[in-house]
């Protein structure tokens, strides 16, 4: 580059970035340069430098020999050299026919020192600032940096932190650059508050928000600090709550973060306007692509005429358009639906504009950021490939898929130009977070009286996305040592594939007078059927020793001594909940079965069905109706052993102890002629169902108390004949009529800082003397 282009280069800088400055004696230098002007130069020298060769600084001139000076050489010249960052100051002094360029060099950073920093370690600081050791020292750059260090500080949620430079000269213009910081406290969320919501509790939409208020007992979490682009999201999810739920015209008019007077927390505040209920009017497709017949195409949408409005069905919709319009060769189409409200009769037309795009195909798909996680463990998520057609649909459901995974804090797909028109690149950008996990966890119930449970797992096996967990529990009741390993994608398929290794000891002392003794391991496997269907694949082999102590009845004592269980399981679900935790639509079915006797010592085969459906009622009310069912049967001569049967009451039944109901050994009073309970024996058939009414109650909402109304009824029972003790008077026999139980009460659930807590007051309605029933039951689970 010539000295004439490297001066040009340096004053456009110098006028893009706003850096101009001209030094001190530029003014003199000016008018000695028009003293001189129609003198010719006949050397310029350079004095000051120290580390910078006199050649570079000249090649930054305007100033050559053989032409006269004049104030805009002398103007340009000074100011090229400060945008260079290498010199402090810079004088001109002109000597009729010889220049002299007097410069003062910027210090060389000689180390950089943090002060002060506990909660940010020196690494994660010094990746974002700019100075470094052998850096040139400037002021700008400084100041850049502290800004850079306060920005850190905010994205951990301290937002009252400050940063003081300090500078200390050494020999031979060197200088230790000291940034001292002072962290403050952690700047977390006080309270959290909505303006304008009347159809949704405080509460309710507080759990649909990523941000959530600052308890002492979430040490751990870092979503109670205030982050304005969590901030953002917190919007967005609003947004899809409220469409989601009829509200089409709902909008968050403002959200605004006002910083404590004590500067250590933030209120939060939302503005809302909910606006009216909507249903879907009419639903068309339009396109004048040939062989595509739209009223066809809209038989196969999700939404339908006179249904609830919901944001996500029209999402549904374009994808399905694409897979439909795709299935008959258009592999290139852009649909865009056209949402018109009609507000005197609250619905929303939804008309769907098919037209053929632009073909354009995928040349590259990059992934960046994955410092931990291996490549293929995210492009595997991904529903597109090299060459494949550019789809937005597609796009946008593998960034969703490589969120799930749960390894990333950050996923964001952005595509880029390719080497042709017809050419797109795609990148990966991730951000990786913590996949492993230590848990200690301890509690108290009713039921296993203590519970202490310590874990060791890690959910991104060496960057591979394999998932290792070691586990410990104890209690009362129950000692459980297990490890478990799981390979989502085995061989590289949709399939997921793991390893059980286990040891149970069950005590059911209280209960029948046995404790048994299980060890063994499992081999799993599952795989999506549907988008929202899954089936599980499961093959257990395990020793079961069961222990009957002194004094059992002899129907107990049949069942003594170690066998072992060869079963192989499935299980298909169907999941159409709208939130996986507290359901408010939608419904669950699930279907399970075993059959063991491949190999062992043991032949049954065992079916187990669940269906639950969700229903709003009014206001915050919810309706559920739960149905579950079993039944086990032995084959080849064999009985169900009791370690096999089914046992329900307590959680599964409300108003009756654990084992409290089903077929049981009995006595006689031979004066009432009551029958008095002894052992519980299980049932080979069961069929229990629950009504429930779940409805906040009218307490602060900080305080996270629900509760439900309910009622469960059901049966259990249907022994073999082989266990069945005939009544002789005096003495114990068992008894087995599948008589019908009812019981109905109230459900606490209480969001306690020690962790969810159930209290449950339940009356036995319809129930068998021999039966053992209980009022009331409480359980809790904190981790620690």
């Amino acid at each position: 580059m010539s000295s004439i282009q490297r001066v040009l280069t340096a004053v456009i800088f110098c006028v893009i970035t706003g850096s101009v400055s001209i030094g001190l004696s530029a003014p003199a230098a000016a008018q000695g340069a028009q003293a001189g002007e129609a003198v010719p130069l006949r050397q310029v020298l350079v004095q000051g430098n120290q580390r910078v060769e006199a050649d570079t600084v000249l090649s930054y001139l305007l100033l050559q020999p053989g032409v006269p000076v004049d104030a805009r050489s002398v103007n340009l010249s000074i100011q090229t050299l400060f945008a260079t960052g290498l010199f402090s100051d810079v004088r001109v002094e002109n000597r009729g026919d010889v220049v002299i360029i007097y410069v003062q060099e910027n210090p060389i950073i000689n180390r950089v020192i943090l002060e002060g920093n506990r909660a940010v370690d020196d690494d994660a600081i010094n990746e974002e600032i700019q100075a470094q050791p052998r850096a040139i020292f400037t002021r700008a750059r400084v100041q850049a940096d502290v800004q850079r260090i306060i920005e850190v500080y905010r994205r951990s949620g301290r937002f009252a932190a400050q940063v003081t430079p300090r500078i200390v000269e050494l020999p031979q213009n060197r200088v230790d650059l000291v940034f001292e910081i002072s962290e403050g406290p952690v700047t977390g969320v006080r309270r959290v508050n909505f303006i304008g919501n009347e159809s949704y509790s405080d509460r309710e939409l507080r759990r649909e928000l990523v941000t959530v208020e600052s308890r002492w007992w979430r040490f751990f979490s870092t979503n109670d600090n205030y982050d304005p682009d969590r901030l953002e999201y917190d919007r967005e999810l609003l947004r899809q709550f409220y469409q989601n739920r009829g509200y089409a015209d709902f909008r968050v008019v403002s959200a605004v973060a006002e910083l404590t007077p004590d500067q250590e927390d933030f209120y939060i505040t939302f503005t809302l306007d909910e606006g009216d209920i909507y249903t879907f009017g009419d639903i068309t497709v339009e396109t004048e692509l040939p062989d595509i017949d739209p009223e066809r195409l809209v038989g196969f949408l999700p939404v339908r005429t006179g249904a609830l409005f919901q944001g996500e069905l029209i999402e549904e919709s374009v994808d399905t358009l694409n897979f439909a319009v795709g299935a008959t060769g258009y592999a290139f189409v852009n649909i865009v639906p056209d949402i018109s409200r009609n507000r005197e009769d609250r619905t929303v037309d939804v008309v769907f504009e098919i037209e053929e795009g632009p073909r354009v195909y995928i040349e590259r798909i990059d992934v960046v950021g994955n410092t931990r996680t291996l490549d293929h463990v995210i492009r595997r998520e991904l529903e597109l490939v090299e060459g494949d057609a550019f789809n937005r649909s597609l796009i946008d459901r593998s960034q969703s898929r490589v969120r799930r995974l749960g390894f990333f804090e950050e996923v964001e797909i952005t595509e880029v130009q390719g080497s042709s028109p017809d050419r797109a690149r795609l990148q990966v950008a991730v951000t990786e977070q913590p996949t492993g996990e230590l848990a200690f966890g301890a509690g108290f119930s009713s039921t296993d009286a203590f519970l202490v449970d310590l874990s060791i797992s890690e959910r991104n096996l060496r960057g591979r996305g394999q998932f290792l967990r070691f586990r410990i529990a104890a209690s009362s009741r129950r000692e459980q040592v297990d490890i478990r390993f799981t390979e989502p994608r085995f061989l590289d398929r949709n399939l997921a594939a793991g390893v059980d290794i286990f040891s149970v000891r069950s005590d059911f002392v209280s209960e029948a007078s046995f404790e048994t003794q299980s060890t063994g391991f499992s081999l799993r496997a599952g795989f999506p059927t549907t988008r929202s269907t899954n089936l599980g694949l499961q093959y257990t082999l395990r020793t079961d020793d069961v222990v009957v102590f002194a004094g059992a009845n002899q129907s107990l004592r049949n069942q003594a001594g170690s066998r072992v269980t060869s079963v192989a399981n499935f299980t298909l679900r169907w999941d159409r909940v709208d939130n996986p935790i507290e359901p408010s639509r939608g419904f669950r079915a699930e279907i399970s079965q075993s059959f063991a006797g491949i190999g062992g010592d043991v032949r049954f085969v065992s079916t187990e069905i669940t269906a639950s459906v969700y229903r709003p009622l009014f206001w915050n009310f919810v309706g559920s109706l739960n149905m579950n069912s079993g039944f086990i049967m032995g084959w080849g001569g064999d009985n169900v052993r009791i370690n096999d049967r089914f046992f329900r009451g307590g959680n599964s039944f409300r108003g009756f102890e654990v084992a409290g109901i089903g077929p049981r050994v009995v006595v006689r009073d031979p004066v009432t002629g009551d029958l008095r309970g002894g052992d519980a024996l299980g049932g080979r058939f069961y069929a229990i169902g629950t009504a429930e009414m779940s409805f906040p109650l009218p307490l602060p909402e900080q305080y996270g108390v629900r509760g439900s109304l309910f009622t469960d009824f059901g049966t259990l029972g249907l022994l073999d004949d082989e266990d069945l003790i005939d009544e002789v008077t005096g003495q114990a026999f068992t008894t087995d009529d599948l008589s019908l139980r009812v019981s109905a009460g109230l459900s606490i659930f209480w969001d306690s800082p020690f962790g969810p807590v159930r209290f449950d007051l339940a009356e036995a309605l319809v129930n068998e003397t021999y039966d053992r029933t209980e009022f009331f039951r409480f359980s809790t689970r904190t981790g620690f």
